[in-house]
């Protein structure tokens, strides 16, 4: 029993304003308004929902009826000799008997089959020239424009010579229809050798049919019809519209179901049909199906109120202890907001619980800071890498351009050296372009050496070699794009180029397993680094190739990268070790090629 009543009355003030507010407003109106309102809610929502979509499935039976029924008088059409007759021999009557023949005989179909049902309109094409209608037409018809729809076309070249078109814009006079659109049958009439004599299109006025159909139902609801793409094609009211949020939930969804539309306060039930990819949609407001149950809510309001009250009255004595210096603290929290964070709150004036919040609050005010300081500096660092970047575009879209010209003047003119220089240099300018992949294959690095040091080796009447020391397996490894780039561009320009002739550079990549890392290193056996030094001192522009390399491994490996330069007895040896990251595809024919600017690929 004590214990029982230690956690009934715990001690602290928290738990006792939990126990009250569980004990007193929670427990007892959870469980009146769980079994006595959500669950009746419920129970009206599955039976209405169900009456609802019967309504929504006799609706679509309807439907599919009146599309039977309009395929069997295209059955009619075909099999009746007479609309034969003079769709193949057209110039075996005079024209207005053979128009007044096929006027008499879309007559008789509607009388026969469309007498209490929706608009039918019928157009028959001979093969020679000569359009029938049922209708009178919104314009002139035009025999070749109508004999060209695509929908005769592919209806000609489908095994199975009938197809129905939803949604085809509304052909028909506007004193005739207002319909924006129709639900029309496409076919091809044939012999029974397959041979064909004519074409034959059936619409059905779908949408004065859901008018009609929908207009009686009685209560206050709304019903719709709508394409797959969200287009509403039939309403039963003008001006009714389903919001976008109930579109996107239920297009794309090929079933049945209903929800609740907070927006507009009504209950949504949706059909699909799909033999016209459609959905028949039905909008009923909640005020209609909860009406009576207003009594029952303004009593599980009353009993809300009398139980919050009872808690308010029963709390008051209990919290003022702590509300004032609650309000104290969260002043002095929007002041540390105000300010950076950079106030504390007095410890001195609180005791208790209060005082453990205060100590923590403080706490995390001096962590934010330092954390705040420390993002900033690392982005204004980021912002400077990138605004490096893109000082170093030079606007390649231009000069891709400018090079594909460049080429094809020079293989007109024989030229072929000059040609493959502005493919290599292309390939260097493609890779600038695309700042979103920072990590590419080792091949795709070393296919950009090579295109770089032809270049090169073009400019310096190829005064030096390049050669390379790698295994084949290390071909999917991961490196930075344009790392290798900058090394080798030093090793020429401040090495090897100094020299008349002979000179080498050295490319070796190798995993180092014990480290899990991949080594790279570039050597020449240039004039060396002090040299080199000395030679700079007439430059007008500071290098910024290893600088900027350093900086992109520290970005990208932080502690993990090293870049080191050795001064050799002659030349100089660069090295970069990076952790070992291997992405290999699937399968070669899968394998990703360099990625590239859409739009500015230089073609070799």
């Amino acid at each position: 029993m004590k214990s029982w009543g230690r956690w009934l009355l715990p001690s602290k003030l928290k738990h006792r304003i939990f126990v009250a507010f569980v004990l007193l407003i929670l427990l007892p109106f959870g469980l009146l308004n769980f079994y006595n309102y959500h669950r009746i809610e419920d129970l009206m929502q599955e039976k209405i929902s169900e009456q609802s979509h019967d309504q929504l499935e006799n609706l679509h039976s309807q439907l599919l009826d009146q599309m039977s029924i309009a395929f069997k008088t295209l059955i009619f059409l075909e099999q009746d000799s007479t609309v034969k007759d003079v769709l193949k021999h057209p110039e075996s009557r005079d024209v207005l008997d053979n128009k007044d023949l096929m006027e008499e005989k879309f007559k008789n179909l509607n009388n026969s089959f469309f007498l209490y049902n929706p608009s039918v309109y019928f157009s028959l094409l001979d093969l020679r020239g000569h359009v029938y209608t049922s209708y009178q037409p919104k314009k002139s018809l035009n025999y070749e424009e109508l004999g060209g729809n695509p929908w005769f076309e592919l209806a000609e070249k489908d095994t199975v010579p009938y197809r129905w078109v939803p949604n085809e814009e509304n052909y028909v006079f506007r004193d005739v229809s207002t319909s924006p659109y129709l639900l029309s049958l496409y076919a091809i009439l044939r012999e029974r050798d397959g041979t064909p004599y004519g074409k034959a299109r059936v619409s059905i006025d779908y949408s004065y049919w859901f008018q009609s159909t929908v207009s009686g139902s009685g209560l206050d609801q709304d019903y719709f019809i709508v394409t797959q793409e969200g287009e509403t094609v039939a309403r039963s009211v003008r001006d009714a519209a389903l919001p976008d949020t109930v579109m996107e939930r239920i297009t794309g969804n090929r079933d049945d179901g209903y929800f609740i539309d907070a927006d507009t306060d009504s209950l949504i039930n949706y059909s699909y049909m799909d033999s016209v990819d459609w959905y028949m949609i039905n909008r009923i407001p909640l005020s209609l199906l909860f009406g009576e149950l207003d009594e029952l809510k303004n009593k599980y309001f009353m009993t809300f109120f009398l139980l919050t009250a009872a808690f308010i009255a029963m709390t008051f004595l209990i919290t003022h202890a702590f509300v004032r210096p609650l309000t104290h603290l969260q002043h002095k929290m929007k002041d540390a907001v105000a300010k950076n964070f950079k106030i504390r709150l007095p410890e001195r004036k609180y005791a208790g619980e209060v005082l453990d919040l205060t100590r923590t609050f403080n706490g995390m005010l001096g962590d934010m800071d330092r954390m705040i300081g420390e993002l900033r500096a690392e982005q204004r660092q980021k912002d400077a890498v990138r605004f490096q970047m893109l000082l170093a575009q030079m606007n390649p879209h231009f000069l891709l351009n400018t090079l594909n010209t460049m080429k094809w003047i020079a293989l007109r003119h024989e030229q072929k050296d000059i040609a493959d220089m502005c493919v290599s240099l292309g390939k260097l300018l493609e890779t600038s372009l695309n700042a979103e992949v920072d990590l590419i294959h080792l091949r795709n690095e070393l296919e950009l050496i090579e295109a770089f040091v032809y270049i090169q080796q073009v400019r310096h009447n190829y005064r030096f070699d390049v050669r390379y020391d790698y295994d084949d397996s290390l071909h999917y490894a991961l490196v930075p794009k344009l790392s290798l780039q900058p090394l080798v561009e030093n090793a020429i320009q401040h090495g090897v180029s100094a020299l008349p002739e002979g000179g080498r550079i050295r490319i070796r990549i190798r995993m180092l397993p014990e480290r899990n890392a991949l080594e790279l290193e570039v050597e020449d056996n240039g004039i060396g680094i002090q040299q080199s030094l000395m030679s700079k001192r007439h430059r007008t522009r500071p290098g910024i190739g290893l600088t900027n390399v350093r900086e992109r491994l520290r970005l990208l490996y932080k502690e993990e990268g090293e870049l080191e330069t050795v001064e050799l007895e002659q030349g100089t040896l660069v090295r970069m070790t990076i952790p070992y990251l291997l992405s290999e595809p699937f399968k070669l024919g899968d394998e990703p090629s360099l990625p590239l600017a859409e739009g500015n690929k230089l073609n070799a």
